[in-house]
């Protein structure tokens, strides 16, 4: 198997989605166009007892195809890094998986293997995960509520580059962030290899307004279908081919 591409939005939020269609929708329709869809949601010690907002973080991840945390401001730099690092290593198994069942038979999974056969694979998943190559677009909630949450927000996604950088796959970052007065997104750091440019960014974001998940989400996957087209035409490939494993 030869490493592949993978895609994943990050989706950073605080609260309920409360405009625009339905965010879970959205998010499997990410699934099913290969783009992951993993949920940290940033809370505070008066969130706790706000249940709606915590099955929403998990549901939207569920749909998506990838991992949610619900996590503290304190603790948010170790949990973006982890997130990240789980649901590639969630995608690579169900390739995995699906190779596994065209060679050994229908319904048969990595789990199923003896100990021996099944570190090999574990194995196989691990080296692809550092070879692969890597797009994270950052999807980070600027309402009201995460004002103050911010600058911990911009520590915990520099620490992630940093941390995926030392990988021997490449990476490609970029970071939107909603609501936006005249777009549902606004475009804080186009795609890059490294996040050093998100120093002085977050405190330009006026924060804000209603909370359009479902359509942010919309938004970050029209970003990825375009990255796509332009890079396959600068390949000289067909620009609706996906990159797979």
């Amino acid at each position: 198997m030869k490493p592949g591409r993978l895609k994943q939005i990050l989706l950073l939020t605080d609260g309920c989605s409360n405009y625009g269609e339905d965010p879970v929708a959205v998010a499997a329709l990410a699934r099913n166009q290969g783009v992951t869809v993993n949920v940290i949601g940033v809370l505070d010690d008066e969130q706790r007892n706000h249940p709606q907002g915590l099955e929403e973080v998990q549901s939207i991840a569920e749909a998506g195809g990838g991992v949610s945390q619900i996590v503290y401001q304190k603790n948010l730099s170790q949990t973006v890094q982890m997130v990240t690092r789980q649901a590639m290593t969630q995608t690579i198994q169900g390739v995995v998986n699906n190779e596994l069942q065209q060679i050994l038979g229908q319904g048969k999974t990595m789990e199923e293997l003896p100990p021996e056969q099944r570190g090999e694979v574990v194995e196989v998943v691990d080296d692809l995960g550092e070879m692969c190559d890597l797009e994270v677009l950052v999807l980070v909630d600027s309402s009201a509520s995460m004002h103050h949450k911010l600058p911990t927000v911009k520590e915990a996604l520099y620490d992630l580059s940093l941390s995926l950088n030392a990988r021997t796959g490449s990476n490609q970052f970029s970071i939107f962030s909603f609501p936006d007065p005249k777009d549902t997104i606004k475009k804080m750091v186009d795609w890059t290899p490294e996040l050093d440019a998100i120093h002085g960014i977050f405190s330009k974001l006026a924060s804000g307004g209603y909370t359009p998940t479902g359509p942010a989400l919309k938004e970050a996957l029209y970003s990825f279908a375009s990255k796509s087209v332009q890079r396959n035409r600068q390949d000289g490939e067909d620009p609706y081919e996906e990159t797979g494993f």
